[in-house]
């Protein structure tokens, strides 16, 4: 009941629009009700059982008064006049009139209230799908190692849609269904108190059972929903890694890997709807056994002279009563459908529930430049209880190139993440100009960045946006100036529609050379006092290289750079070129420097060199 409510949380602003859904619903009830009520006088009519001291008791115009009893002396007052005036035929025609335009307003505000509850449910689905979002693009990257991507994709289309499924049948179970059941028996105990103290006594039964059945469903649905998420995510990889899947003749490995999900979905799924789908019949089955109760304890009541309902009374009671079992069963269905919408709310409050590891301080330091230098202080970092850096002691000047060599796997990415407080720091210190980057606004710290990574992470949409990203109101010659700066110019304008042609998913249009290119104008367009350039040229062939080379020694001029490279000519002319190896530094200097002092380095110079 927790996640409901939690999930109805969602449909801001609930002040605005669940008031008036109450009211449509109440008074939608209310019209509904009365239609039932009137059956009994429409009885009297057919069967010719008018009672006479009725007849004499409402034969006069009510006073006027704010109350039930004015209404009902009102409409008895009119129905003799105008069995008086009209005769049996009369009455007919004057309830069936009062039924019809009950009826109307009955529809009438339970439309009212389905559209109420259409706003409510796409207001729940939108903030629901937007807060899930946004959680997701907070989280730190280690979130993301540890955590399946289709599976995340799941939890924000298909469990959402799931809730937006169920959000309808949620909130008629929580405000009308009960709504009518409880305005139903009070009205059922006026008219005979005996008759519906009978039928309390058995509704704990049914109760049980759909509480029985409801909890099962629960864990089934949840089961259901994580089977969901793996096949959403074995098709991502199937589509991503398609090339590779053909190359190995993999086909009918990851075929066979998805046929055991999709089989086991079809199983689990399979059970749940079994239980799903006994809830509605063993509900109406539960409700013809109260009917047949009440008829036979009723019936004998009448027999004996024991009860104050005639016949057409007591025919109503049971119309009345019957009907009582509609919203009784729409709850017991509601209820089986709402717990895959719970098993869905839990899944995707597990992710916004998951708080981010990179957060700003209580009070963050603004800054707008950079003005001296990045130094490491004793740094060390660790990864899941994993050793990754070591005592790291470094400093990087402004303006001057420092490059990061060594085996894979030795941490140079990772000192470099650091930087931009993709990860945060076990111990030692971190600063930029004397202020730790803890203390730094996360905003205003990456604002003096620019990354540039081995793979090139473009977008769906034109060139144009691809290098403006993240900015607001480029100009088009700015644009233009980045891209010739990155060498990417002249090729942009020959493609079809220019800086406005679309480059397809993660940029699949463009050669590796070209998408490297674009990412470096995008770079440059945002003119970044610090730079981070991550193994930018060690994906590409010797000519694309050569480009993309230029374009980095364009971008580089004049600012701050940490060069992550394998290809050790790219950065013969660093300033400062840190040899690492297992965590730790294990040589600072120039290239020639290092030729002459430092093993490894000489080693990995002589290997590229053959």
């Amino acid at each position: 009941m927790k996640i409901l409510v939690r999930i109805l949380s969602y449909s801001k602003p609930l002040r605005i629009y669940l008031p008036q859904y109450l009211v449509y619903t109440f008074f939608g009830v209310i019209f509904g009700l009365i239609n039932l009520t009137l059956l009994k006088p429409l009885f009297d009519i057919i069967f010719k059982q008018m009672d006479p001291g009725l007849m004499e008791l409402y034969s006069n115009p009510p006073e006027w008064e704010l109350s039930l009893d004015y209404v009902i002396h009102l409409f008895y007052y009119h129905f003799i006049q105008a069995s008086e005036k009209f005769g049996s035929f009369g009455s007919l025609v004057f309830v069936c009139t009062i039924i019809i335009f009950s009826n109307l307003l009955a529809n009438v505000f339970r439309y009212l209230s389905m559209i109420m509850l259409a706003i409510i449910r796409s207001n729940t689905v939108k903030n629901i799908r937007q807060h899930i979002f946004e959680t997701v693009s907070h989280l730190h990257l280690g979130f993301f190692s540890n955590e399946r991507k289709g599976d995340i994709m799941s939890r924000i289309t298909n469990d959402v849609q799931e809730i937006e499924n169920s959000i309808t049948l949620a909130l008629e179970v929580v405000f009308r269904d009960p709504l009518t059941i409880i305005l139903s028996f009070v009205y059922l105990f006026i008219v005979s108190p005996n008759l519906t103290l009978f039928t309390l006594i058995l509704l704990p039964v049914a109760g049980g059972i759909i509480t029985v059945i409801a909890r099962k469903l629960r864990k089934t649905a949840k089961i259901t929903q994580e089977i969901l998420g793996r096949i959403v995510n074995e098709t991502e990889e199937m589509i991503s890694g398609l090339r590779i899947i053909k190359a190995f003749n993999a086909t009918r490995y990851i075929n066979r890997q998805f046929r055991v999900e999709t089989c086991q979905y079809a199983h689990t799924y399979i059970s749940f709807s079994k239980k799903r789908e006994l809830a509605s019949p063993l509900s109406e089955f539960v409700g013809v056994i109260f009917i047949a109760g009440i008829v036979v304890y009723g019936g004998s009541l009448i027999l004996n002279q024991e009860s104050v309902l005639d016949a057409s009374g007591f025919l109503t009671y049971i119309i009345i009563f019957a009907q009582v079992l509609n919203p009784a069963k729409n709850i017991s269905k509601a209820v089986a459908h709402v717990q895959r919408a719970i098993a869905s709310g839990d899944r995707i409050f597990k992710i916004i529930d998951t708080k981010p590891a990179i957060v700003n301080s209580k009070d963050p330091v603004r800054i707008n430049s950079f003005e001296k230098e990045i130094e490491f202080r004793n740094v060390s970092f660790s990864y899941e209880n994993t050793p990754v850096l070591k005592n790291i002691n470094l400093r990087i000047p402004k303006g001057k190139t420092i490059a990061l060599v060594g085996p894979s796997g030795g941490g140079k990415s990772t000192l470099a993440d650091l930087i931009p407080r993709f990860y945060d720091i076990d111990d030692g210190e971190l600063l930029l100009d004397g202020i730790p980057v803890k203390n730094i606004g996360l905003q205003s710290l990456r604002d003096l960045l620019g990354i540039v990574t081995q793979e090139s992470i473009l977008f769906n949409d034109t060139i144009f946006n691809n290098i403006a990203f993240g900015l607001d109101q480029v100009k088009e010659e700015d644009v233009i100036r980045a891209a010739k700066i990155s060498n990417a110019h002249d090729f942009i304008m020959q493609t079809e529609k220019g800086y406005y042609t679309n480059i397809g998913e993660r940029g699949s249009k463009l050669s590796g050379g070209q998408r490297q290119r674009i990412s470096i104008a995008r770079a440059v367009l945002k003119n970044p006092p610090i730079l981070i350039l991550d193994e930018a040229t060690s994906a590409l062939d010797s000519e694309s290289e050569k480009l993309v080379q230029e374009a980095l020694n364009n971008l580089m001029r004049n600012r701050t750079a940490i060069v992550i490279a394998h290809r050790l000519s790219t950065i013969q002319n660093a300033d400062k070129i840190i040899v690492i190896q297992d965590g730790s530094i294990l040589a600072v200097g120039t290239h020639q420097e290092l030729l002459r002092n430092d093993r490894l380095y000489k080693k990995l110079s002589e290997m590229q060199s053959f």
